[in-house]
């Protein structure tokens, strides 16, 4: 006698779901519904069943690990991490700047160590929301200037509406940008609106755009993705990638550089 094989069992699907969640990062609804073979309707129903349960993470049309930091560590606590590549990822950014003109530093840790290489261009114009970056105009020959807003005390990032005024009226000749997190799909993410914001504005009034960003946040997103891979000239990064990430990334026409030594 035939049997027909008994369906996946709900509570055994949504363990296989939580082993590529715990292996992958971050899964798709749809890469939910792919790998395991069920429909479209399924994968939602199961997501929201383990976001209920509190297993895991619900984000616009994906899951996140439960343990999933959505709130980012103060900037001083991120600023002892990692400090000798970040660094080395800030002198190779610098190196592709210019000397003279206008150009644009986020803010961040990584970002600063880029701004930190730039101070000794005296034609050069450092445009930046960074309260730390800032905070060097004493020792700098080249020009600081701030977009104004207000301060974000997590990230002493300068964000809002008057950050948002001031980039409107602003051309940059490249635009250097950090990122809280990177998906090899959905490009470079962050955890706030307000400073996403700012990110976007940024890249859309820049000639260059160089993403920069710490390996260990590929495969990491964050809450907010602010700009897919082509919205980007050039990633500076210290993440090894598998030759099919690298042939993704350059088809959307980025040039990927390695961080120098010191």
């Amino acid at each position: 006698m035939h049997c027909e094989p008994l369906p996946v069992l709900t509570a055994e699907r949504q363990r296989r779901i939580l082993r590529l969640l715990s292996e992958r990062g971050r899964l798709t609804l749809a890469e939910i519904a792919s790998r395991l073979g069920i429909s479209p309707a399924t994968a939602r129903r199961d997501a929201t069943d383990l976001a209920t349960n509190g297993k895991a993470l619900r984000v616009h049309g994906a899951l996140l690990p439960i343990d999933f930091g959505l709130e980012e560590p103060r900037y001083s606590r991120k600023a002892g991490k990692a400090v000798t590549a970040k660094v080395n990822l800030g002198r190779t950014v610098a190196a592709l700047l210019p000397e003279a003109g206008p150009v644009f530093i986020d803010a961040g840790t990584t970002c600063l160590e880029v701004g930190r290489c730039l101070l000794d261009r005296p034609d050069l114009r450092i445009f930046t929301n960074s309260i730390p970056l800032l905070s060097l105009a004493g020792e700098s020959r080249a020009t600081l200037v701030a977009i104004g807003g207000e301060v974000r005390p997590l990230s002493l990032a300068l964000t809002g509406a008057l950050s948002q005024h001031w980039l409107a009226n602003l051309r940059f000749d490249a635009a250097v940008i950090g990122a809280s997190g990177l998906d090899a799909d959905a490009g470079a993410s962050t955890t706030e609106t307000a400073e996403a914001a700012v990110k976007s504005e940024a890249l859309r009034r820049a000639t260059r755009r160089i993403l920069v960003a710490h390996g260990e946040k590929w495969s990491r997103p964050s809450a907010l993705c602010f700009a897919p891979w082509n919205a980007f000239s050039d990633f500076v990064t210290d993440h090894v990638f598998s030759r099919a990430n690298r042939l993704a990334l350059g088809r959307h026409g980025l040039r990927l550089h390695a961080p120098l030594s010191r």
